[in-house]
């Protein structure tokens, strides 16, 4: 690495991949991109205060330099993320990894928001859990940090232990193996490969090592065996170190039970929507309990840790009374077929409407899970299903196979299509749910259902 930058010229600040976000003591991290290259942005960030660029190019700014293109810089992000997680590590700071095929972004804001009670917590906004986001969210921490909760994502073999070489985790969890990027790693025996290298980085139990397992879920609850650190399971099983009992969804579609945990039990009422938070949030509990929270602590903490990221499970209540669930962050086929079952709780005694889109990435077996979705949805008793895009098609073919089932099936070519079929028909009080994979955009269709207005004219027009 070589470059301009001075020994008096110190990153006290923010490190940013976007010079809008350098302020005065940043690093500002220049990317060549495929659109725009950072580096034509350096004056910019050094105006606004940033005190070194890292890049690999020469620009009119103190700069660290490296040869190689993006791939070096993203490198040398990572070798600082490392030394500032090493440093923070000996200070007394603790590393949490969390991954899975689903959930690892809800369970990531939940847990931050509990051990946040206990000391300052890190961790980072949305999803941002790739070679880029994480070093990022890394350099956020500081001297005072005393929890750093990192999502850890993967698209192949060997991401997960690259990342967990940039921040070595002490405690690691484990959500569970499904479909998610199928196409990608080939099958579930891949993807539970992946997913086992944050277990396997783990320190062992000696040096304060835990893999938080979910005990329901086989392919994980096998990985005990891949790793040297203590286990901790949970589940709804009575064999699960962490336990739900009872659970049971409110009409808001929010999960209730009783959490048994460190020998004691406690009542839990979720403030996130959706029967598959259960098992997210005993995984915030197996790990805030790791760090001295009593089951009644835990619970009070859940209650009032609210969803974060945007466009998961995000519940909309129009002027009407209709409410609109937007979950179009992204799907796969355990997550769908979550989501449905939590549009079937909420929608008790009114009509419901499912907004689907595809689900990316699943490879050779696309065809039969968006099939398999549709039947789902169609035997879910849903009052309308609304199948968006070309990609999506096999799910109106999979409802149609299904005999005696009611309500009607819209196939449309887009978003826009798919608010003005929804518009047709909505009544007040009407549930809509919208489900998608993030390459189909069906955010437009909440954010187009909220900007209409009151729906309650055009439905009892019907």
């Amino acid at each position: 690495m070589s470059g301009s930058a001075r020994p008096t010229d110190v990153v006290a600040g923010p490190v940013v991949v976007d010079s809008r976000g350098a302020g005065p003591g940043s690093l500002f991290v220049a990317l060549r991109g495929e659109r725009v290259d950072g580096h034509d942005f350096a004056a910019a960030a050094v105006e606004a205060g940033a005190a070194a660029v890292l890049g690999s190019r020469p620009v009119d700014a103190p700069a660290l330099l490296v040869d190689g293109g993006d791939d070096e810089v993203v490198a040398a992000l990572g070798r600082l993320a490392r030394e500032v997680a090493e440093r923070i590590s000996a200070a007394g700071a603790d590393i949490v990894g969390i991954t899975g095929s689903s959930g690892k972004t809800t369970t990531k804001d939940l847990l931050a928001q509990v051990l946040d009670r206990l000391g300052p917590t890190v961790a980072p906004a949305g999803s941002f859990n790739n070679e880029i986001g994480h070093p990022l969210t890394v350099l956020r921490a500081d001297e005072r940090t005393r929890f750093v909760v990192l999502e850890v994502a993967a698209r192949g073999i060997g991401h997960i232990a690259h990342l967990c070489r940039i921040a070595p985790p002490r405690i690691g969890v484990v959500l569970n193996v499904g479909s998610a990027h199928m196409g990608e790693f080939g099958g579930k025996e891949a993807i539970a490969q992946a997913k086992g290298e944050l277990v396997e980085a783990l320190p062992d139990a000696e040096r304060g090592g835990v893999a938080v397992l979910n005990a329901d879920d086989p392919a994980v609850a096998a990985m005990a065996g891949r790793t040297r650190a203590r286990v901790v399971t949970f589940g709804t099983g009575p064999g699960a170190d962490v336990r739900a009992a009872g659970v049971r969804l409110d009409a808001a579609g929010r999960a209730e039970f009783t959490l048994a945990v460190g020998g004691e039990t406690a009542s839990v009422r979720l403030a996130v929507v959706g029967e598959h938070q259960v098992h997210n949030a005993l995984a915030v509990a197996a790990v805030a309990a790791e760090f001295g929270m009593g089951a009644r602590d835990i619970a009070a903490a859940l209650a009032e840790a609210g969803p974060v990221s945007r466009w998961r499970m995000e519940v909309t209540e129009l002027a009407d009374g209709t409410t609109v669930v937007n979950d179009a962050y992204n799907a796969n086929p355990e997550s769908m077929a979550a989501a449905l079952r939590t549009l079937g709780s909420i929608a008790e005694g009114r009509r419901a409407f499912a907004v689907l889109g595809h689900m990316a990435e699943l490879g050779e077996r696309s065809r039969e899970e968006h099939e398999r979705i549709g039947r789902l949805a169609a035997e879910a008793g849903v009052d309308g299903l609304i199948v968006v895009g070309e990609e999506a098609a096999p799910i109106a073919e999979g409802a149609a196979g299904v005999e005696g089932r009611r309500g009607e099936t819209i196939a449309v070519p887009d978003a826009a299509a798919a608010v003005a079929a929804l518009t047709e028909r909505l009544r007040p009080k009407d549930v809509v749910l919208v489900k998608g994979s993030r390459v189909a955009g069906l955010e437009q269709v909440a954010e187009g259902l909220s900007a209409a207005g009151p729906l309650a004219e055009q439905g009892e027009a019907q």
